[in-house]
């Protein structure tokens, strides 16, 4: 999707199929669709990343998702011509970073987040602090190779301030709990964002 109006006309065109054939769900999003739907990063990005889906009061995992939300999600790319993500073949809208829900995430975060409706389709925003947190989190990863240089743009893109950077380093250095990971994986990352790491980690 290469904006924030394409990407919601391809949720509409989702919740009317869905409304059609009787069926609901409710999605947890994050990642750099999350930030276009928020207006928040003016790149273009070829996925909607579900972290969880609701049922009632309890959040479950998004991967994989429900066979006919996949066959509506394929059919909204088919009418939209929507290309499927290039590394890995993955849908538009997919339950792609779904061990997140494993690892934990972020205290509060549900209740930060902000709801979009589409019909009978729900869409969770994680916050701004969330998506930063996350995606600190992602760019920290030496496992993500070229992508982490994309994390880091976005983190640029989005002015992230020095508050932000702490309360997203510190759920980060709590979450990985190897006792190198601040100055070997962390550290690089919060001077690539021109910052000095000893005003921003604090373990």
């Amino acid at each position: 999707m290469n904006d924030d109006p394409q990407l919601t006309q391809a949720l509409q065109l989702l919740g009317e199929v869905l409304e059609q054939r009787g069926l609901a769900y409710d999605l947890v999003v994050i990642g750099g669709g999350a930030l276009l739907l928020q207006n928040l990063i003016r790149r273009p990005t070829h996925d909607l990343d579900a972290v969880a889906r609701v049922e009632g009061k309890k959040w479950v995992t998004a991967k994989p998702l429900p066979a006919p939300l996949v066959t509506a999600i394929r059919e909204v790319a088919d009418a939209l011509g929507l290309e499927r993500e290039p590394r890995d073949e993955k849908d538009w809208l997919n339950g792609g970073p779904a061990m997140l829900r494993g690892l934990g995430l972020p205290p509060g975060f549900a209740k930060r987040t902000t709801k979009r409706h589409f019909g009978p389709l729900t869409i969770r925003v994680a916050s701004r602090q969330d998506l930063i947190t996350l995606k600190l989190w992602a760019a920290s990863d030496s496992g993500r190779g070229a992508r982490r240089a994309v994390d880091i743009s976005d983190l640029r893109e989005l002015a992230v301030t020095t508050a932000e950077l702490e309360i997203a380093a510190r759920w980060c250095v709590r979450k990985d709990g190897r006792a190198e990971f601040a100055t070997t994986d962390l550290a690089p990352v919060i001077t690539a964002l021109g910052f000095d790491p000893t005003e921003v980690i604090h373990e």
